[in-house]
């Protein structure tokens, strides 16, 4: 007797479930009509500065059915990071670095991608079809469509937010042929909360729901090319690589869940380590210390440029010579971010 749609729903969130993701909701590719035109002001603003790769394929972006349009069904599945300790701990150490939570243990792409891949494999076998798998590698409106699916909702920080999870947590998508019942979508729980916008430390929210990435420091230490504007570094803290301030303020966090995944726990040299440490990184060393971590990708010379910025931020003066020693830098940046923290630890005259 064939299986109902109903029940291979029913038994494929069950499978979710067990594989180790924290939820699975579905909806369907089109349910996202209002992307388009939103996503167009946001690159109309130039929010997404030096991203141009943004402004590439934008009806994939906005348009998942044009991305495949043989898919009837979306899988939206959510994997909890929740950190084990307040992250804003780590900011308030001025001779060390933050770097954000999700990057403070394995690179969370391959992990994600792989318990997708074995979800897919399931419904393969179980229901016949087609799929395709994606977790923040090709244009997929993700979050979009997580609302739709009724994972969460897109808060004023612009990240997705849960009632059950709070918002530190990935996602990941299953498209498939398979023509499965849907969920409701979720609505906004923001109310008159204005936390997150007010935590970030570069204004980087012109308005809610709306993200100036050229002010994020997420963007600034991850994407950002090249050296940046002096007013911002100085925002920029002792923050190296991402930020969690706006994700940390949410009070939906009080319902937020642990994390099943225990290669998402921090390594204990990426929770607060030592800037004059990381400076003297060569590119060697960066990649041997960065191995199987999402901060291999930004390379040694932006690392170094944002633990310098990082080091100028500290107000110590027995961190001058450290900056001193990376004054004649091959990378010109590298070396302008050591001038201008130097400046900033030694006295005039």
């Amino acid at each position: 007797m064939p299986t109902s749609t109903s029940d291979l729903k029913t038994r494929l969130v069950a499978q979710a479930l067990a594989e180790g993701f924290s939820a699975a909701r579905l909806c369907r590719p089109t349910d996202i009509p209002e992307v388009p035109e939103r996503y167009q002001a946001f690159l109309d603003a130039g929010f997404h500065g030096q991203m141009g790769w943004l402004a590439e394929r934008v009806h994939w972006r906005t348009e998942p059915a044009a991305l495949w349009p043989e898919a009837r069904s979306v899988i939206m599945l959510a994997e909890s990071y929740t950190p084990e300790e307040n992250p804003m701990a780590a900011v308030a150490r001025r001779d060390r670095g933050a770097i954000s939570v999700y990057a403070r243990g394995k690179d969370y792409h391959d992990l994600v991608k792989k318990r997708l891949k074995r979800l897919a494999r399931w419904l393969i076998a179980e229901g016949g079809g087609e799929v395709k798998v994606f977790v923040d590698t090709a244009p997929v409106p993700e979050k979009p469509l997580a609302q739709a699916a009724g994972l969460g909702w897109q808060g004023k920080h612009t990240n997705l937010v849960s009632r059950e999870m709070g918002n530190w947590f990935f996602l990941g998508a299953i498209f498939t042929t398979l023509d499965l019942p849907s969920d409701a979508p979720e609505v906004d729980h923001c109310g008159s909360c204005t936390r997150c916008q007010v935590a970030c430390p570069t204004d980087a929210f012109p308005a809610p729901y709306q993200l100036d990435a050229r002010r994020c420091i997420s963007y600034l230490t991850i994407e950002h090319r090249g050296p940046v504007e002096e007013p911002l570094r100085e925002r920029m803290g002792n923050r190296i690589y991402g930020c969690d301030d706006c994700l940390a303020a949410c009070p939906w966090n009080k319902f937020a869940v642990e994390a099943r995944e225990t290669r998402y726990a921090a390594r204990e040299d990426l929770v607060s380590p030592p800037l004059a440490e990381l400076a003297l990184l060569d590119d060697e060393a960066f990649r041997e210390r960065f191995s199987g971590s999402p901060i291999k990708r930004i390379g040694r010379d932006r690392f170094v440029r944002n633990v310098l910025y990082a080091i100028g931020n500290s107000g110590m003066a027995a961190l001058a010579p450290v900056a001193r020693d990376r004054l004649c830098d091959p990378d010109p940046v590298v070396a302008e971010a050591a001038a201008w923290a130097l400046a900033r630890l030694t006295p005039p005259g």
